[in-house]
């Protein structure tokens, strides 16, 4: 059953359009992650579902009740905000606190609820602590235990971890996973990061200018985009895309891709694939020079010019070896990983086996 669901939903500001039309419901204990470039309407969407911002039309339901026509207070939902919003002159224990205490519950039970949450996101050696004495992951947590102590049927989590640098990033990504997998809350998480939405989500959305461009599992989006825009968005690096009228120029490519997949490339579409989907093969129909390489540990990102395309060929192999600047070398495509797309309507083209 689902615990939320919006109808409808748009948001436009006079004449401009921020969102527009969206259907989307997220199932009891499900972490979903709205993910896309700047300006594409994800934190709008956020705040509409939190009541801070108006709705321009449509409805949004909590556990099958309406709830966009009440106040943000009244709709059981707790958002955790990039910047904290904590209280600087409160200690973590009255920070955490603060909810109950604003609407009058006894003392008793808010000093056995803060305890609980403290143990929770290990707090309890910082409760004393004011927010300048805590790094930027503990002052997370916090702002996470005050949510949390409102006990609601929804999080909302805007960009949390965006101020912090990338190795906090990482454990702050593990205690919300653990925290999810602990608490089975529903949760909506919001970030421009599509390594925090590949890790995090147990479903993606995927937004561009204001619209749902795919909506799936990590592992759907990877495998299966549906549009260049998301192929292009999704992954890191970002999947190659090869044009019909360059692929043409390549002796055997077309041949060579109607024996293995089955399809023969027509002049509006293109192929997609993956850095880690192209291999060197002395046999390889792509040719190419090393013209700079990246390490990624025990792997290693060449930057290959191909003259037949116009931007460079990004290859991800297992090392380097002997390959260096300037090599030449031949490249041949994991025939079953890869990707066509209609370059009319920007959409994946379903192939036959």
């Amino acid at each position: 059953m689902e615990t939320l669901k919006l109808s409808h939903v748009s948001k436009s500001i006079g004449s401009t359009c921020i969102l527009q039309p969206t259907n989307l419901e997220v199932k009891q204990g499900e972490l979903v992650v709205i993910v896309g470039p700047s300006g594409s309407g994800k934190s709008t969407l956020l705040r509409m579902i939190a009541g801070l911002d108006e709705l321009s039309s449509g409805t949004i339901k909590l556990n099958q009740d309406r709830i966009d026509d009440r106040d943000p207070a009244d709709r059981q939902i707790a958002m955790v905000f990039q910047n904290y919003a904590l209280y600087p002159h409160l200690t973590v224990f009255s920070n955490i606190e603060f909810p109950l205490k604003h609407k009058g519950i006894n003392k008793v039970h808010r000093k056995n609820r803060v305890h609980e949450i403290a143990e929770t996101l290990d707090l309890h050696e910082h409760l004393f602590k004011f927010p300048n004495e805590l790094s930027g992951g503990q002052k997370q947590r916090v702002a996470i235990g005050r949510a949390m102590i409102r006990s609601p049927e929804l999080f909302l989590f805007d960009e949390p971890l965006s101020n912090l640098d990338s190795d906090l990033r990482g454990k702050m990504r593990s205690a919300i996973r653990n925290l999810h997998r602990k608490l089975g809350s529903t949760i909506i998480y919001v970030t421009h990061d599509q390594t925090e939405a590949m890790t995090l989500a147990d479903r993606i959305v995927v937004l561009r200018a204001g619209c749902i461009e795919q909506v799936g599992t990590p592992l759907e989006l990877y495998e299966k985009p549906k549009s260049l825009f998301v192929a292009r968005f999704i992954g890191s690096p970002s999947m190659n895309i090869l044009h019909h009228k360059d692929l043409a120029s390549i002796t055997g490519f077309e041949e060579k891709l109607f024996s293995e997949v089955g399809h023969k490339l027509k002049p509006n579409q293109c192929i997609g694939v993956r850095p880690s989907a192209l291999q060197i093969n002395k046999s390889g129909c792509i040719s190419g020079k090393v013209i700079d390489t990246e390490y990624l540990g025990d792997e290693c990102l060449l930057y290959v010019d191909c003259r037949a395309f116009k931007e460079h060929l990004l290859v991800k192999v297992n090392s380097q070896g002997d390959l260096g600047i300037d090599s030449t070398i031949q490249i041949e495509p994991n025939w079953k990983m890869i990707h066509i797309f209609d370059t009319d309507f920007q959409k994946r083209t379903a192939v036959k086996p």
